[in-house]
């Protein structure tokens, strides 16, 4: 009974380790679905031991499933062959095999979580090439490319933008707009307002 009870404490520590390692991409997600945008960022400060945490979360379910396929002393084997008590579906092999597809999945997030955003296309018409600005951001807080479709989403809702992309490696965001119908103070609140920061803008060298 303990031994059961530890194999579903490691795959249980599996699942904590393995969405902890991937909360600071999911949020932005939850974020925009719930329309919670200044959430986006609250878990980034975990990116910094993401490595450890999938460190952790690989080392407990390959301890789980030695526990699980490691033979069994005689002992249980025998009181196993005395007892006709179904295994319950939490002890078994399919369990742990959900188990380590779901913190796969989490783990592996950051990597597909833009398909969970919305694409968005303009038709913006600028009347005048003089009113068109580029405008080079410095945003900290972005960790994933989740993080990145959130910032570009959130700088797409206003009118009069040309272009837009977001690298999180570089903590940068370039935003191309018409300042006829919009404007740098607009662009970098909509930014602020999903929770990462514009820490410094400028001119995109050409």
């Amino acid at each position: 009974m303990k031994t059961t009870t530890s194999r579903n404490r490691w795959a249980g520590a599996s699942l904590l380790s393995a969405v902890a390692a991937s909360l600071c991409c999911i949020t932005p997600v939850l974020a925009l679905i719930s329309g919670a945008s200044g959430m986006a960022s609250t878990f980034s400060w975990l990116e910094p031991v993401r490595p450890y945490l999938i460190a952790i979360t690989v080392l407990v379910l390959a301890f789980a499933w030695y526990q699980k396929l490691k033979p069994r002393p005689a002992v249980e084997v025998d009181c196993a062959c005395e007892t006709d008590e179904r295994t319950p579906f939490m002890q078994t092999k399919t369990f742990l095999g959900i188990v380590t597809v779901f913190a796969a999945l989490m783990l592996a997030f950051p990597h597909y979580a833009h398909v969970f955003y919305p694409q968005q296309k303009h038709d913006t018409v600028v009347v005048d090439a003089s009113h068109v600005r580029a405008l080079r951001m410095e945003v900290s807080g972005m960790t994933c490319a989740g993080c990145e479709e959130h910032v570009k989403h959130a700088v797409n809702e206003l009118d009069g933008i040309i272009s837009v992309s977001a690298d999180h490696k570089a903590g940068t965001a370039e935003v191309s707009f018409d300042e006829s119908r919009t404007d740098a103070e607009a662009v970098i609140a909509a930014i602020n307002a999903t929770g990462y920061t514009v820490s410094s803008t400028s001119e995109p060298a050409h």
